[in-house]
């Protein structure tokens, strides 16, 4: 499955560049996210310096 794929580079470095992982704004602000592909996103957030939640999974429409 893809998301498990993009997960197990998730682990190995939250930033790596095939994640595209960015920062989130307004009523997500405090949150993280990440791509799965171009239609899928998982949303995140850190609780620790080295421990993550992750949220939600989606499309775009996560962001609404």
């Amino acid at each position: 499955m893809l998301a498990e794929k993009k997960e197990k580079i998730f682990r190995n470095d939250p930033h790596d560049k095939r994640l595209r992982t960015h920062g989130l704004t307004g009523e997500l602000e405090g949150r993280e996210s990440f791509w799965v592909n171009y239609q899928y996103r998982i949303v995140f957030r850190y609780i620790g310096d080295k421990k993550v939640q992750f949220l939600v999974i989606g499309t775009h429409e996560i962001y609404k």
